[in-house]
């Protein structure tokens, strides 16, 4: 029995010595391979980095670990540079690209590089590489010798590392928390726009002999997909933060997905005009639900150009708020500032074939001094589709409209069909504006009327209001037919006493029975159409100018006209005369009665 256990104590020993020296020289065998890989994953990486790119850039760093059992390595303090030299001699040759690259990191991770691949088969494969934290600089300049060429390199790589490498891959490259810088050297004293917390990846890298010409990929790769969680970013005048919530796009597929957009005013609507200082428009913008649809990755690489064929916004709103009784001031003159003129303002050409909005409201409200009350004129439920919004010069050679066809509810009851045409070349501000607002009751008007234009509708039902208008920077000029009956309005003013607007009696009365009528068309079928000739004044902003033609139309309609407000002046005029003439007489009378009863008290005595 002893010697059993003997003889099992000597087995197990000498398993364990087998084991411990096969662990020591699997150990050899990877420290061998980690300490004799380094130079050479080194030097591949370099090479292949300033070969591939047409020895435009080149990588250092300081340190490098290799773990050759889980196949992994990293470099730290990485720098990614071009040669400004080496950029002009290209540009020169007719082979630099639009856009130049500076990357540093901290840290750079390669995982599972498949070493004794590259030894046997001369093929370098990695399936991840990781940039943590990186921050990288791009710099655009656009070249005219890259106009339209194909989304790949000018010359394929593999002829570069063909003698070394039959195939360089990478599965998936990681750009995590990334700083992103983008300066654009094509203008004078070019802006840095910047954002934070970017990641970008890059799928299945390719560099072999079929890739060049693989059509399915773009610049060697089969897909970008890039993610932004949270971006906010205060605009220059401090006046508003502008905010994106989970921003994904995928290049396979061209498609683009914010769930939020926001621009938001950093002070109430009373405050905002007075820290600008004049009577300035407060905008409050939140959109949700954003998609672009096949948009086109490459030529946003090498031009900036946006391209999309398609764009949605659903579930938003746009806010648009004057404080009235601040100074208008120069800075107030809103020239250039009609949407399509905004449009060609910006930095970037773009252009989207269509854009289908649902569910957006829209709302312009002013502060009127007068009557220290504030009026609101909003559309809600707005949808519909805006075509061919573009500001690029030769798209718009060829068709200079865009057109936007609308169907809104004006202060969520009356249903509006309009239609707008914005002329994209005219230096003007050229544009037209027609439509239908459907029956409602006049009532609801109250909200604008009464802050606005001191005046309460108390009943009025409305049929059909249909305008058509020409329009720029000058004013519009158009027609508005305006159908309703039984209508009966008060004239208001404000009472500080009561801190309230009051009815005007007497003009209330006045207006209903000499200006007002109370139908259109009237009870001999006489129709009023309206011809309105509106001159804008620099300070009125594009959605205050079409309320107001709009007005104009509607105070025509129904008899607002300047012959019968004269005439209701002169009406007031002779009441006026006929008052005073009664109180004279009153007064007199009151004079003689006070002088008869003290000479009566005189005789008592």
């Amino acid at each position: 029995m002893i010697d059993k256990r003997k003889s099992r104590y000597k087995i197990i020993k000498w398993v364990a010595g087998i084991v411990l020296i096969l662990a020591a020289i699997l150990s050899s065998i990877a420290w061998f391979l980690n300490v004799k890989s380094r130079p050479l994953l080194t030097e591949q990486i370099k090479t292949l980095l300033y070969k591939s790119t047409d020895s435009l850039y080149t990588i250092s760093f300081t340190k490098v670990t290799t773990n050759i059992i889980t196949g992994s390595a990293s470099l730290q303090n990485v720098k990614i540079t071009p040669d400004t030299n080496r950029y002009k001699k290209l540009i020169a040759l007719k082979r630099a690209p639009n856009n130049l690259y500076s990357v540093s990191l901290k840290k750079l991770v390669v995982k599972h590089f498949h070493p004794l691949i590259m030894y046997r088969e001369h093929k370098l494969q990695i399936d991840e590489v990781i940039f943590d934290k990186p921050e990288v600089l791009m710099v655009n300049r656009q070249l005219d010798f890259n106009e339209n060429r194909a989304p790949k390199p000018i010359q394929s790589p593999y002829t570069i590392i063909a003698k070394s490498l039959k195939e360089f891959s990478i599965k998936s490259i990681f750009f995590k928390d990334a700083s992103f810088k983008y300066r654009n050297n094509n203008v004078a004293n070019p802006a840095v726009f910047s954002i934070d917390d970017l990641n970008i990846t890059l799928v299945d890298l390719l560099v072999d002999s079929t890739s060049f010409d693989d059509p399915s990929r773009f610049y060697l790769l089969k897909d970008v997909v890039i993610n932004l969680k949270d971006y906010n970013y205060p605009t220059p005048d401090k006046m508003y933060n502008i905010k994106l919530n989970k921003l994904d796009f995928r290049a396979s597929t061209g498609r683009l997905r914010i769930s939020k957009f926001a621009l938001e005013p950093l002070f109430d609507e009373m405050k905002f005009g007075q820290v600008a200082g004049y009577a300035r428009d407060r905008f409050d913008i939140s959109m949700n639900d954003i998609s672009l649809n096949e948009i086109n990755l490459p030529l946003y690489i090498s031009k900036q150009e946006l391209r999309a064929k398609e764009m949605a916004i659903a579930n938003g709103f746009v806010s648009v708020f004057n404080n009235n009784s601040l100074p208008k001031g120069e800075k107030v003159k809103r020239i250039g500032k009609f949407p399509h003129q905004l449009l060609q303002k910006l930095g970037a050409p773009v252009l989207v074939d269509k854009i289908q909005l649902k569910d957006v409201s829209i709302s312009y409200a002013i502060y009127n001094k007068e009557s220290q009350q504030r009026g609101k004129l909003s559309f809600e439920h707005t949808s519909g589709i805006i075509k061919n919004a573009t500001n690029i010069d030769n798209v718009k050679n060829t068709n200079p409209i865009m057109e936007a066809s609308l169907t809104t509810y004006l202060l969520g009851q009356g249903k509006l069909d309009v239609d707008f045409k914005f002329d994209l070349a005219s230096k003007k501000g050229d544009f037209a504006y027609s439509g239908v607002l459907h029956e409602f009751n006049a009532r609801v008007l109250n909200q604008i009327t009464k802050p606005l234009g001191l005046v309460r509708i108390n009943r009025g039902n409305v049929d059909e209001l249909k305008f058509n208008f020409k329009a720029n920077e000058a004013g519009a000029k158009g027609t508005v037919d305006f159908s309703y009956f039984d209508l009966s309005v008060a004239l208001m003013k404000n009472d500080p006493e009561k801190d309230h607007l009051v009815k005007r009696g007497l003009l209330s009365f006045l207006a209903n029975a000499l200006i007002i009528n109370s139908e259109n068309p009237n009870a001999e079928g006489k129709f009023i159409s309206a011809n309105v000739n509106y001159t804008r004044p620099d300070s009125t902003s594009f959605f205050s100018m079409i309320w107001k033609s709009l007005f104009l139309g509607i105070k025509h309609s129904v008899g607002i006209t300047e012959e019968k407000q004269n005439e209701m002046r002169d009406h007031i005029a002779k009441f006026k005369a006929m008052k005073a003439s009664h109180d004279m007489r009153k007064q007199k009378r009151l004079e003689r009665r006070q002088l008869k009863e003290r000479r009566l008290k005189n005789d008592r005595r």
